[in-house]
C-alpha cells in the first residue's frame, strides 16, 4: 500500500518514473510534493476500482448478473425453495385448524343457512345420547371476537351436564364432563353412565383456564334403566338371547366329560337345563309332549317406531297427521307395518310458523314363509 511517508522517502526521480507509469499527466513540470499528491491520488482511485469491481462479482466470482441462483451447488435455490414450501405447509395448518374450530352450519343447496342457533339432543338408549346442532356463522364470529387473545388455544366441545331427579334449576346443573368436537360436522353421539338419569348440554369453546363460552343450550332428557332378562346377570345378557346356539359352537353337546363344567356354567348362570336343543329350549318334557301335539302355529306381526326431537311448541305431523309433543320436545309414534313399502314424510313447523322442515323415512318390510320342517324324536 502506497503512503504518503514512502513516497517522500523516494527521490524526484524515482518519482518522476512512478508518476510516468501511472500515466500521470504533466508530470515532468511537477515539483515532489505535487508529484507524492498526484501518486496518492491515483492510488486511491485504484482502490476505489477494485471495491466496485468486488461488488460487481459473487462470492464464487461469478458476476451479479448471474445472480444467487447459480451459487455453488444451488444452496440458495434449495433455501429459498425449502421456504416457499414451508411457507405454504403453515398456511394449509392454519385452515386446517380454523376449519376444525369452525361449528357453523354449511349450507347445501337444499337446505338454507340457519338465522338462530340450536341444540337438541335424543335418548337413543339407556346408554348413548344423540346430539345435533345448528350454528349461525355470525355467532362463531362473537366467540372469536369474545375470546379475544384465548382464541387461538380455544377448543370446541359438547359439555355435558347431569340434573337433579327433580328440577331442572341451575342449582341442580352438575358438569359432568366436556366431550371435544370439530367442524364439519353437526351431530354427535354422548355416551352416559349409570341410568336413570337426567341430562343437558351446552355447545361452545373453552379455552385454557377453563373458560367456557356457550352458544347454545339443549332441552333436557331422562334416559331410562336398561332391561335385564329374566335376572340373568349382564355379562350374560347377551349369551341369554341366543344361548342354544352359543352352547352348541361351545361344544356343549358332545358326550365329553370335559363338557359337564361348561354345561354346569350356563345351567347356574341362565337358570335352565342343558341337554338336547329341544329340552334345553322348551324343557325336559318338550320331546315327549311333541308328539303329542296337533298342527304347529307361528304367527309373526310387525310395526314400527319413529321418534325424533324438536323445538317446543313447534307443529310435527307425519303423512299428515300431527304428532303430540312432550313438554322438551321430543315425540314418538308407534303404528303397525304393513308387508309392503311406505314413504313417511315428517314435516315440522315453527311455532311462529315462520320456518318449516321436511323429512322423508322409506321403510319396507318383505315377509317370506319358509316351508315346515318335521324332525324325528328318538324314543324316550
Amino acid at each position: 500500500m502506497i503512503t504518503a511517508a514512502k513516497l517522500r522517502a523516494q527521490t524526484v526521480k524515482d518519482l518522476a518514473a512512478m508518476a510516468k507509469r501511472e500515466g500521470v499527466a504533466g508530470w515532468h513540470s511537477m515539483r515532489k510534493e505535487q508529484l507524492i499528491k498526484a501518486l496518492l491520488k491515483c492510488a486511491k482511485d485504484e482502490s476505489n476500482r477494485r471495491r466496485e469491481s468486488k461488488r460487481g462479482r459473487g462470492t464464487n466470482g461469478t458476476s451479479a448478473s448471474e445472480g444467487p441462483a447459480r451459487s455453488v451447488d444451488g444452496r440458495f435455490e434449495s433455501k429459498r425453495k425449502a421456504s416457499q414450501r414451508d411457507r405454504q405447509r403453515l398456511v394449509q395448518i392454519r385452515a386446517k385448524l380454523a376449519q376444525a374450530k369452525d361449528l357453523a352450519h354449511q349450507s347445501t343447496p337444499e337446505r338454507k343457512t340457519p338465522t338462530t342457533d340450536r341444540l337438541v339432543v335424543m335418548v337413543r338408549d339407556p346408554y348413548w345420547l344423540h346430539a345435533y346442532w345448528e350454528l349461525t356463522p355470525q355467532s362463531i364470529e362473537r366467540a372469536q371476537v369474545a375470546m379475544g387473545r384465548h382464541w387461538h388455544e380455544a377448543r370446541p366441545v359438547l359439555r355435558l351436564y347431569e340434573l337433579a331427579q327433580r328440577g331442572t334449576t341451575e342449582a341442580a346443573r352438575t358438569v359432568v364432563r366436556d366431550i371435544e368436537i370439530h367442524g364439519g360436522v353437526n351431530n354427535w353421539y354422548l355416551d352416559v353412565q349409570d341410568p336413570p338419569k337426567s341430562f343437558q348440554l351446552d355447545i361452545g369453546y373453552v379455552a385454557a383456564g377453563g373458560r367456557f363460552l356457550s352458544l347454545a343450550r339443549s332441552n333436557v332428557v331422562s334416559t331410562v334403566a336398561p332391561k335385564k332378562p329374566n335376572g340373568v346377570d349382564g355379562n350374560w345378557a347377551g349369551v341369554a338371547e341366543d344361548f342354544d346356539r352359543i352352547y352348541a359352537m361351545s361344544g356343549g353337546y358332545e358326550n365329553h366329560a370335559a363338557q359337564m363344567q361348561l354345561k354346569e356354567v350356563f345351567e347356574e348362570q341362565l337358570r335352565r337345563p342343558m341337554g338336547t336343543p329341544m329340552a334345553t329350549r322348551f324343557g325336559l318334557g318338550a320331546e315327549a309332549v311333541s308328539h303329542a301335539r296337533g298342527a304347529f302355529v307361528l304367527e309373526v306381526d310387525a310395526e314400527m317406531v319413529v321418534f325424533g326431537a324438536t323445538e317446543p311448541g313447534a307443529h310435527v305431523t307425519l303423512r299428515g297427521r300431527p304428532i303430540q309433543l312432550n313438554d322438551d320436545g321430543t315425540f314418538t309414534l308407534r303404528f303397525p307395518m304393513p308387508d309392503r313399502r311406505q314413504v313417511l314424510p315428517v314435516v315440522a313447523s315453527s311455532g311462529d310458523g315462520v320456518e318449516q322442515r321436511t323429512v322423508v323415512l322409506a321403510v319396507e318390510r318383505n315377509t317370506k314363509v319358509m316351508e315346515p320342517v318335521t324332525r324325528e324324536m328318538a324314543e324316550q
